[in-house]
């Protein structure tokens, strides 16, 4: 890992544990559940919708996930292609840390997304952290059989995707429903939402239809069972 990686993560990791905010408290139940900086080389445990699209990449002497070109998949309904889910992890109440670096053009919908709650293609939440706000870019989005809709409550005019690595964070209370997404700053949310429709599923990384590099993910929660059909 580099000098600047390593001072970036020790930052980050000392924001993790401020003890100060009332929507971290949740974080304090919860137990590690898998972490993964990718510098063993092994993606085995992580699931690419398409595997064409991903590759492990060397940054600075550190290693990186790269999904590096647009996932040649189909989705049951319009939702993001370029996902990869972490294998048999099924979590209710969690969060997910990932450090993320857009590598896509700058453009109004430059973006990158993280998943959670993913029971099947047809049946997860994703957040879409694009540069430009709309309703159908910079929100937080349920698909549930039908084309991705907005849940958000809250969030923000856009994401501020530069080519530097930043850290996001998102936080998942099933018993009130809440959805919190954090941007850098750990203490307060850039994106809220309240929806209890899927209490448990997979957690993931990827993008729409964009590229980007994702690093020293870092899971607590609560894992459950994958409910019998």
């Amino acid at each position: 890992m580099s000098i600047s990686r390593c001072v970036l993560n020790c930052s980050l990791l000392a924001l993790t544990w401020l003890p100060v905010v009332a929507s971290n408290a949740l974080a304090a139940d919860l137990p590690l559940v898998y972490s993964d900086d990718f510098e063993s080389a092994d993606t085995s445990r992580w699931a690419p919708a398409d595997p064409e699209a991903w590759r492990l990449a060397e940054q600075d002497g550190n290693h990186v996930f790269n999904q590096f070109k647009q996932s040649d998949v189909k989705t049951p309904v319009r939702s993001p292609f370029n996902r990869c889910t972490l294998k048999d992890v099924i979590v209710s109440d969690f969060q997910l840390d990932v450090d993320v670096q857009s590598t896509a053009r700058d453009y109004p919908h430059r973006s990158l997304c993280l998943f959670f709650n993913y029971q099947d293609p047809a049946h997860f939440y994703y957040v879409h952290l694009g540069q430009r706000t709309d309703d159908h870019a910079n929100q937080i989005f349920i698909v549930n059989d039908e084309p991705r809709t907005k849940i958000s409550t809250k969030t923000t005019p856009g994401t501020p995707w530069d080519d530097k690595w930043h850290h996001v964070r998102i936080k998942r209370n099933v018993e009130n429903g809440l959805i919190e997404v954090f941007f850098d700053n750990m203490d307060e949310p850039v994106m809220t939402a309240t929806d209890k429709t899927f209490t448990w599923g997979e957690v993931g990384i990827g993008s729409f239809d964009d590229t980007g590099n994702f690093d020293n993910v870092r899971l607590l929660g609560k894992r459950v069972e994958r409910p019998q059909k």
